[in-house]
């Protein structure tokens, strides 16, 4: 096997084909990583979760990261990490941005019925807040991992 680092072409092709991916946030030297679905362009990453522990961590210590892979096998892998700001798409200030957030997020079905029926079933509330942000991308880089091919040609010997 042999990893080498992805181009930013490449980083930026895979996070157009992925959805799901791992959120990292920090708060007071612990950190904290959930898996989300998001929805990549060229700036940024939008993403919508409802009000809990990540929300609250990243309004406090707005720098986050985003992980995100395709695993063929355990030799064969792509994976990209983007690092960034958390910023909140709240109304009427960022209204067009938060109605785009939507529309880009609802190319994956449903993508809003999970977090908001656990934070339902874990709170006992209807009236549970939702929240949808982007990520204004500071950095992308990104490693794969793919099968070596032989270095020298076997040859057969008679024995």
């Amino acid at each position: 096997m042999r990893i080498v680092e992805m181009s930013q072409h490449e980083c930026s092709e895979l996070l157009k084909r992925l959805y799901i991916g791992r959120l990292g946030c920090a708060l007071d030297n612990q950190p904290h990583i959930v898996p989300v679905y998001f929805s990549y362009e060229a700036d940024s990453i939008y993403i919508f979760s409802t009000v809990g522990k990540k929300i609250e961590w990243m309004r406090q210590n707005p720098k986050v990261c985003l992980q995100a892979d395709e695993i063929v096998d355990g030799l064969e892998w792509l994976s990209v990490i983007v690092t960034g700001t958390y910023l909140e798409l709240i109304e009427p200030q960022y209204e067009a941005q938060r109605e785009h957030a939507q529309k880009r997020l609802a190319q994956y079905s449903q993508f809003w019925r999970i977090p908001l029926a656990e934070r339902r079933e874990q709170t006992s509330d209807l009236s549970i807040q939702t929240v949808f942000f982007r990520i204004d991308i500071e950095s992308i880089s990104g490693l794969r991992a793919m099968y070596e091919e032989e270095k020298t040609a076997r040859s057969w010997r008679p024995s």
